[in-house]
């Protein structure tokens, strides 16, 4: 092994400082490139929701798979240094490809501002995405085992605390990144065409990615490189593969059992492999309950931001919007790894508990599970809130009278008597086989029968204008908004059509007597105006504004008609705003980013101290394995269908993790601590002792002079 002079500072080796920075760089990187892509598959390459969100996660997944890649490669053949520079190389080339790939200009020959061919982008950027994930999971398992490689014997304390600080380099990484890279993301920005500057956003993180992989390469001098030690890996699966075959053979009484299924590997393979193996297998044996903490912890970016959407915003004089609420988290980490630190971990010391690695993980995972207990109690609270919505076999409508006489509505079982420009304040709930007739009736005209076919599970509008019209609109919302926005539809009262232009978003061709669909805008004040080629007289007002928008809520705007033939607004509320507060989410996700941080930390930790040397890198991927299996998990979960439910799910969720942390503890119990450094001390010592004797029975055989050597 390469050894230089290892340079101190603080008691930590100096060569730490460049492993800290590379790794801020690179989650800035990545998590910048991550926020993105969502919206660059939906906006510039125009996919639906369902491809997007399905490749997004794929990649994801993709990105915590390829760390057993890096891992071989590192252990076996390249050594972790090398491995990291040049995986580093392949992330920063994916990196470029990926922000030329969202140049419109590449393919925008005829100057419009779309790009022509499309197919072009789309595999320069799954190229891109290729190389990014094959970069990032490389290097992940190698740079936190290179930094744990730093260390001497008896710096155990320095090394737990370099974790720690890895860890916050991480997040403080993925927390600037996400404030960051939506900024970039909204300059214009394009040589014939102005727009959204992808190229921009995604080029800061190449070009972070290239600096990142400087700062490590100019502190190479200082490093402890550890040469790689023959392809590890294969050996060990033959190794595992021919105890079990031979233990299968020796599977009868006559032969004594042995210690452990392993020694049955004793006949081919040497002592010191065989327990080096024995280490590595029980540490993944305690891994597999743990994908399920992952499960739970990667909602907070999908379920999580979902149930914002369904809360207000207005935190005090700020305005949050649903997807801001995870910044949370990395700034909750920011504050509290130090906190755990410097003060949680030393006061429980003081009081004489020992606090090992695996203890800790299981308050984590605890502390999960009752992240999602608060999560459920919350989402019964806006359940509280939210307006109902009709059933599968159920249809709701309500009249919305834009005439100017009265009309009495007649449904099954219940009359109503709507004023002009009014509409009943509620939907009413009919079953479908019950809702059989409506008459609309006004003074001194025969009744008029409602003849229309409503569609199961929706919400309609009757509208009522004079005694024998009217029209039956399909709402087509039978949810809250999405992303926390709010729906507004216009209604034409006049005879002939016009369209409206609000907040750059145009309606167009509102026909008369009739409504248009939904648009949807973020929450404050909005303008619109009305476009109209003869009926509305020059002289009239045409600048209107909305009321102040909140979050959530959806409106009817019916235009209404003045004696002067100028236009009017009416206002009607369709679904409440939100009102439960964004704040109230902070305690669930408090208690999450305590969990992590002691798991996570931990883990990464635990996952160091307990390999054997040739071997720190597969277990670091194989701690990151159990994040792909929790990523995968949810995608089965969410793919598999809901429970009606929402708090329910999260219940459910909550159950489950409690039970895996009462099997982590039970398995826990049983594992005792090892210091690898120790046993491959000892079996140092013995080959010693074996060469000795050797070089004994040769020095005896023939006496050297001394002149010859």
């Amino acid at each position: 092994m390469g050894m230089s002079k290892s340079w101190n500072c603080f008691g930590y080796p100096v060569s730490i400082f460049f492993i800290v920075v590379n790794e801020f760089c690179e989650r800035f990187s990545y998590y910048g490139m991550r926020a993105l892509l969502i919206l660059y598959f939906s906006r510039f390459l125009g996919w639906d929701d369902n491809l997007s969100t399905a490749i997004y996660h794929t990649f994801v997944a993709l990105c915590y798979l390829t760390p057993i890649l890096g891992a071989l490669i590192a252990d076996s053949w390249l050594g972790k240094f090398k491995t990291i520079v040049s995986l580093s190389i392949v992330y920063t080339i994916g990196q470029a490809v990926t922000a030329v790939s969202s140049i419109t200009d590449l393919t925008d020959f005829n100057h419009d501002g779309t790009p022509d061919n499309l197919s072009v982008h789309v595999a320069l950027s799954m190229i891109g995405l290729a190389l990014i994930a094959l970069g990032t999971g490389g290097i992940k398992p190698c740079v936190s085992a290179f930094g744990g490689d730093q260390f001497e014997e008896g710096q155990e304390k320095q090394r737990n605390r370099f974790f720690s600080i890895f860890y916050l380099a991480i997040n403080a990484g993925s927390l600037l990144s996400t404030i960051i890279t939506p900024i970039l993301r909204v300059q214009q920005c394009g040589i014939h065409s102005k727009q959204a500057c992808y190229p921009l956003a995604f080029g800061v993180p190449a070009a972070l990615m290239a600096v990142s992989l400087i700062v490590f390469v100019v502190g190479s001098g200082m490093y402890k490189k550890f040469q790689p030690q023959g392809n590890v890996m294969a050996k060990v699966v033959k190794c595992i593969g021919f105890a079990l075959k031979n233990r299968f053979r020796h599977r009868s009484k006559a032969f004594p059992k042995r210690e452990h299924w392993l020694d049955w590997a004793r006949e081919k393979y040497d002592e010191r492999l065989i327990s080096q193996i024995k280490m590595v297998t029980r540490v993944m044996f305690l891994y597999i309950p743990l994908p399920m903490f992952w499960a739970l912890f990667d909602q907070q970016g999908s379920r999580w931001t979902l149930q914002a959407t369904t809360m207000s915003g207005k935190v005090g004089l700020i305005e949050i919007q649903p997807d801001q609420m995870q910044t949370v988290n990395a700034i909750l980490i920011v504050i509290m790894v130090p906190i755990m630190d410097a003060v949680v971990y030393p006061l429980i010391a003081k009081c004489g508990f020992n606090f090992t690695s695996l203890k800790k993980m299981t308050v984590g995972m605890f502390l999960a599970s009752m992240a999602f207990v608060v999560a459920a109690i919350v989402q019964v609270e806006i359940d509280k809130t939210l307006p109902v919505f009709p059933k599968q076999n159920e249809v709701q409508v309500k009249v919305l009278n834009i005439g100017n006489g009265n009309m009495t509505v007649s449904f099954p079982g219940v009359e109503v008597i709507q004023p002009q420009m009014t509409q009943t304040n509620t939907f009413r709930t009919f079953g479908v086989d019950k809702l059989t007739s409506i008459n609309i009736s006004s003074p001194g005209s025969p009744v008029t029968p409602v003849t229309y076919n409503f569609e199961q599970g929706q919400r309609h509008t009757l509208l009522v204008w004079a005694p024998n019209y009217y029209r039956v609109v399909k709402d087509g919302l039978n949810q809250k908004p999405e992303k926390g926005e709010n729906g507004i539809r216009f209604i034409n009262s006049f005879d002939e059509s016009f369209n409206i232009t609000m907040d750059k978003k145009v309606y167009v061709n509102v026909t008369s007597h009739n409504a248009s669909e939904y648009q949807f805008f973020s929450s404050g004040i909005k303008h619109f105006e009305i476009h109209s080629t003869q009926q509305i007289p020059q002289i009239c007002v045409n600048d209107f504004q909305s009321s102040r928008l909140e979050f959530g809520s959806a409106f009817t705007y019916v235009i209404g008609r003045q004696d002067t033939g100028c236009p009017e607004l009416h206002v009607f509320e369709d679904i409440s705003p939100n009102t439960v507060n964004m704040a109230l989410q902070i305690p669930q996700y408090f208690l999450l980013t305590c969990g992590e941080v002691v798991f996570s930390i931990t883990g990464l930790e635990f996952s160091y101290s307990q390999a054997p040397s040739n071997m720190k890198s597969v277990l670091q991927a194989g701690w990151l394995l159990t994040v792909a299996v929790g990523n995968i998990i949810v995608l089965i979960i969410a793919g598999a269908g809901q429970i009606s439910e929402q708090w329910a799910e999260y219940i459910l969720f909550a159950a489950l993790l409690l039970v895996v942390c009462i099997i982590f503890a039970i398995m826990a119990r049983f594992y005792t601590y090892i210091n690898p450094a120790e046993i491959e001390a000892q079996f140092d010592n013995e080959d010693e002792k074996k060469n000795l004797e050797k070089m004994n029975i040769y020095s005896t055989m023939a006496p050297v002079s001394q002149t010859q050597m």
